[in-house]
């Protein structure tokens, strides 16, 4: 028996070909009318199927490998009638038993004359040029529950299915960059011994120890963008013109031409609010400003920093682009978001192969004498040439998906490279973890010690995942906060609060949510997971009930329902400082530090002294410093002092919201 063939299942067949071939080779497999197959004493697998077409796989190679003389191109539904096959007789064959469970391995311990043999020394030439320039990856080594390896990538993902065997890797990037995606995750996997991280490459003398340096062009155009801020932060949005508007539009190009990617998205959020405020919408928020200022200034600290690595800080490694190969995700809801002129949607698709979220994003423009629609009303929408309902709600398979390095999705339209949607069905219940949760306490341990948000890399849907439920044991509504909370325990049995907000743009939202939560029918819930003021908090944006999916903002209704009250919710003194400190901030910059007023001082000084009093003593100096040096009109120390303030503040607001606290 080949035991490479025997450790194909369904999946791993329809990710190598497609499931649409897999299904007709099944069945007719099932039928008798699949080959029988023989095995040569060189190890070499043939069958003749009965349109006469004559199979064979080799050993040491994919299916892509093999031959048939159907003359189809690429891997046809012979070769997988073949595998089935013999698959079907392993199984029958008489005094067979289950063999022992696959060792676990690393596809590091090929070398690379094997690696060679299976993707062709032009794969691996390839390889090595990409490797002169660094790449970097982020490495799953195999385990007893998780026994395939898999290396992401900047561009794409690479899974080792079957142990000892790379013919058989899966990858989602195109067929032309296959082989050298697998040559460069076979050298991860070699040189990461045992590690989670390793970076590739980009020196002389690549040690994976320390983090490679920045080139003067990518230093020149992070020091121009904090130059930009410091100007900003100065004269405050209140007193920002097109030109330096304009200025930012430049740096922000430049840093996504030298692969700044992180930096260079925070600069084009920073953009938008610059335009809210000149446009006066409803969507500049200082406090929002004030972070992503801070968060340039922490990037460009952590970048300088010799333990930092920059690829994580700044995002050189990765690809700004990348298209995906025929590409098969599962939706797990949708988010609408509204503002005074525009409405927008994110629909939230998981890649199991590559175990992240990706995020597809849509917005219209609100015309300006006709009524805003609701998120009911976007739900009929073309997206990709489906609606937006069903695409939030389905499993879409496309063979012309670009995926972003903050993992935003794009998809095309065209007869040659189609979209196909279907209902998601049990979808949701085969993904892998991370995608699907049982146990959410593991998972927050799993995360605690990772950097701050303001260095991580800045990833569209981090925190979305699908969790399993075992109870919904109480749900109430807060007239005051327009907020639906229920009691929620995970298939661990780990309790959680499932909350979301009333949003008028979605005025159905909470009445289908509190429907779905009351019928008892719910199995899963796709939301974001985070922990707040030690509680663990699913902010749902779809869930699987009876068997159907269910997005709230895309519901029906006016919001009319009856919701139960609920208690008043307990304060929280540590976050209510914190949050007056960020908004003491925001004010100081949105004025610009060359402008304070003596209310903005005092107010400065006020929060600092409640946050002496709450025991944050280093905020407090910190705000207290800043004070002294507005009022000692030193421009340079003020930029200094608000930033580091303004890091501190933001920082100190993550850890107090994720902390866990008795009781």
């Amino acid at each position: 028996m080949r035991a490479d063939l025997l450790a194909l299942d369904a999946e791993t067949l329809a990710a190598l070909a497609n499931r649409g071939l897999v299904k007709r080779a099944a069945r007719e497999v099932d039928a008798g009318d699949g080959p029988v197959p023989a095995l040569d004493p060189d190890g070499t697998l043939r069958g003749t199927c009965a349109d006469g077409s004559a199979v064979a796989l080799p050993p040491g190679t994919g299916l892509d490998g093999g031959s048939c003389t159907c003359g189809a191109p690429g891997v046809c539904r012979h070769r997988i009638a073949l595998v089935l096959a013999h698959q079907r007789a392993a199984a029958d064959a008489p005094g067979t038993s289950p063999g022992p469970e696959a060792p676990l391995w690393s596809p590091g311990a090929l070398d690379d004359e094997a690696l060679t043999a299976a993707v062709g020394a032009r794969a691996v030439a390839a390889a090595r040029r990409t490797l002169e320039r660094g790449c970097t990856a982020r490495l799953h080594h195999a385990t007893p529950d998780d026994p395939q390896p898999v290396a992401e990538l900047a561009a794409c993902t690479v899974r080792f299915p079957v142990p000892g065997e790379l013919g058989f890797a899966v990858t989602d990037a195109a067929q032309d960059r296959r082989g050298e995606v697998i040559a460069l995750a076979v050298w991860a996997f070699r040189a990461a011994d045992g590690r989670p991280t390793v970076t590739l490459g980009g020196r002389a003398e690549p040690d994976p120890d320390i983090p490679p340096v920045l080139d003067a062009p990518q230093r020149a155009a992070l020091d121009t963008a904090l130059g930009l801020a410091r100007e900003l932060l100065l004269d405050g949005a209140v007193h920002a013109g097109p030109v330096l508007t304009a200025a930012f539009h430049r740096v922000r190009d430049e840093l996504a031409a030298r692969s700044l990617h992180w930096p260079a998205g925070l600069v084009a959020d920073l953009i938008g609010q610059l335009d809210a405020y000149a446009a006066r919408a409803a969507d500049h928020r200082p406090e929002e400003a004030a972070l992503l200022l801070a968060e340039l200034h922490a990037r460009h600290r952590a970048a300088a920093h010799p333990g930092a690595s920059p690829s994580e800080v700044l995002g050189v490694r990765e690809a700004a682009e990348t298209p995906l190969r025929r590409v098969r995700l599962t939706a797990l809801g949708c988010r609408v978001r509204s503002t005074a002129s525009t409405r927008s949607a994110e629909v939230y698709l998981a890649h199991p192969a590559a175990g992240t979220v990706l995020v597809l994003r849509r917005s219209w423009d609100v015309p300006a004498d006709g009524r805003p629609p609701t998120g009911h009303a976007l739900g009929a929408r073309r997206v990709a040439g489906h609606r937006l309902d069903t695409l939030a709600a389905g499993n879409v398979v496309s063979e012309s998906a670009v995926r972003s390095a903050a993992r935003e999705l794009g998809l095309g339209r065209g007869r040659i490279a189609a979209t196909t949607v279907t209902p998601v069905g049990t979808s949701w219940t085969d993904l892998p973890a991370p995608l699907l949760l049982t146990d959410l306490d593991a998972r927050l341990r799993s995360l605690e010690g990772r950097p701050p948000r303001l260095i991580r890399p800045r990833i569209a849907a981090e925190s979305v995942h699908v969790v399993a439920l075992s109870a919904v044991e109480d749900v109430r509504y807060d007239a005051a906060e327009q907020r639906l909370e229920a009691a929620v325990r995970d298939a661990a049995g780990n309790p959680a609060t499932l909350a979301a907000t009333y949003d008028p743009a979605c005025p159905g939202a909470l009445d289908a949510l509190a429907a779905a939560l009351a019928s008892d029918t719910v199995t899963h819930v796709g939301a974001t997971v985070e922990r707040r003021a030690g509680r663990t908090v699913l902010e749902p944006v779809a869930l699987l009930a009876g068997g159907t999916v269910i997005v709230p903002d895309l519901a029906p209704g006016g919001g009319s329902g009856a919701l139960a009250p609920a208690a008043a919710p307990s304060t929280d003194p540590v976050a209510a400082c914190l949050a007056e400190a960020l908004a003491a901030l925001a004010d100081i910059a949105h004025r610009g530090l060359r402008h304070p007023d003596g209310p903005a001082l005092t107010r400065l000084e006020r929060t600092a002294d409640r946050l002496g009093r709450d025991g944050l003593a280093t905020t407090a100096e910190l705000l207290r410093a800043l004070a002294h040096a507005l009022r000692g009109g030193d421009p340079e120390a003020a930029v200094r002092g608000w930033a580091d303030a303004a890091v501190r503040v933001a920082v100190a607001t993550e850890a107090h919201r994720e902390a866990v606290r008795p009781g």
